[in-house]
């Protein structure tokens, strides 16, 4: 049976997301594949560090 891959609805696709400052870094919902696995949840489960404008640190 064929894996089904559907595209990554906040990257949409590419892998890479921007902020306001037009700052691009890998899509953290799709780990930058801009694929979503048949069998890979939806939500975000991990917890994030953030500065204090937001943008999550790495």
């Amino acid at each position: 049976m064929a894996r089904h891959e559907i595209r990554c609805t906040a990257c949409d696709g590419s892998g890479l997301l921007m902020d306001d400052e037009e700052w691009r870094y890998t899509c953290t919902i799709c780990d930058g594949t801009g694929e979503m696995k048949e069998d890979q949840p939806y939500g975000v489960n991990k917890h994030f560090d953030v500065d204090e404008n937001n943008r999550t640190l790495e």
